[in-house]
């Protein structure tokens, strides 16, 4: 508990019901910081339907364009107004920013410290990683990187929208990058100051939902999930091909995927061009409960994804004790290796297969590096670590 706590401003574009790696993470870490002594103000989008409520956190909703990245400079310019309006109302200590899904520009960031309190951004990717993803994606002949609106404003615009990133860069008091991968990008792409302040947290997951199963796994059926949005980028072409060669060795297996998007119809129609539908479910979306029963239950998760800032899914696996099998590249490796599954080429179909069939090989194999999983999660991957560290960072602020 800290001697005093803070009034910390949140802006965050995503809050519950607004789930989503952004939203998520927001929700537990206020949660969170509310245990250690700390009052919270979330200031979110309108319209995402009842925000869910939480003791010592009180949600703010402001006005945004409908419409694809502009919603970012949007919500920005009406996020500003309204905690200017709070921090007349009751005076805010740090104002925590959620990057890349709120743009300001530098004179934004200056009236905000001139006006309000210091800034904590935390940088959870960038739109010019997303846009490369998205190409490698088109590269490896991914269905519909085109037609996702979404994805196509981001193809289309993340040159223009980086500007905003640049000015995170330079008008935050300190930045936090959610993984070492994304402070290198962040290095590479924006040549920040030679003082520029940034650490590295990587998020955590809620290892209360997601636990080890108390029951045997299934034995007579191999059963392998992905999660995450169906969209180009996370490489669900892909999988399908390298569960086409699994299937092929192991016709035991069967594969899971859990996400929301407008992949469904033509992820379909390609595991019955691959001769792999009677094995493959595809579910839009599914309660959190139940999401978590088949993190438990299944015995590999494959997170074949071409970009991301962190990847929360993976550490998700992991708590719920279930290896899992994702890609050599960006900040994966920082989470998983060997000793808790198995990393593969990223866009190699047979390095992909490979990597699965090693992990289903051998039963004890796979429980090892379950519990290895669990353990490394509760080391080292909490949102009650999250909060002890960001709690340092406001405290120095403000000091």
């Amino acid at each position: 508990m800290v001697e005093m706590g803070l009034h910390i401003a949140m802006l965050s574009a995503e809050y519950p019901p607004r789930w989503g790696g952004m939203g998520s993470t927001v929700y537990h870490l206020s949660a969170a910081l509310v245990e250690l002594g700390h009052r919270i103000t979330v200031i979110t989008r309108d319209g995402g339907g009842k925000s869910l409520e939480q003791e010592g956190v009180n949600i703010r909703e402001v006005k945004w364009l409908y419409a694809p990245m502009a919603f970012t400079k949007s919500y920005g310019r009406h996020a500003l107004t309204d905690l200017k309006k709070l921090h007349s109302e009751d005076s805010v200590d740090v104002v925590h920013l959620h990057c890349p899904m709120i743009s300001w520009t530098e004179s934004q960031f200056k009236d905000c410290k001139e006006n309000v309190a210091p800034i904590v951004s935390s940088l959870h990717g960038s739109w010019l990683g997303e846009r490369d993803g998205l190409r490698t994606a088109a590269e490896q002949k991914e269905a519909a990187v085109w037609a996702n609106p979404n994805d196509l404003a981001i193809l289309l615009t993340a040159g223009h929208y980086a500007k905003f990133e640049q000015a995170a860069v330079n008008g935050s008091d300190v930045c936090v990058a959610n993984s070492h991968a994304t402070k290198e990008d962040f290095l590479e792409r924006y040549s920040p100051p030679t003082d520029w302040n940034c650490q590295v947290i990587h998020w955590g997951v809620d290892t209360d939902m997601f636990h080890p199963s108390v029951t045997p796994k299934d034995t007579e059926t191999n059963r392998i999930l992905a999660v995450g949005r169906l969209a180009a980028r996370k490489g669900y072409g892909s999988l399908l091909r390298a569960f086409a060669e699994v299937k092929q060795r192991n016709p035991k297996t069967e594969l899971l995927i859990v996400g929301r998007g407008n992949l469904k119809k033509r992820l379909i129609k390609q595991a019955n061009r691959l001769g792999i539908s009677s094995s493959v479910r595809i579910e839009s979306g599914m309660p959190f409960e139940k999401l978590a029963e088949e993190f438990r239950n299944s015995d590999v998760v494959v997170y074949p994804s071409y970009y991301e800032g962190q990847g929360l899914i993976p550490l998700e696996s992991m708590a719920s004790g279930t290896p899992v099998a994702t890609v050599d590249h960006g900040p994966l490796p920082e989470m998983v290796d060997d000793s808790v599954g198995a990393l593969f080429t990223m866009a190699d179909i047979d390095s992909m297969s490979s990597a699965i069939l090693s992990l289903l090989s051998d039963p004890e194999v796979l429980e090892a590096r379950g519990k290895a999983g669990r353990e490394r999660v509760l080391e080292n991957f909490t949102y009650g670590q999250n909060a002890e560290e960001f709690s340092q960072i406001y405290s120095q602020l403000t000091d």
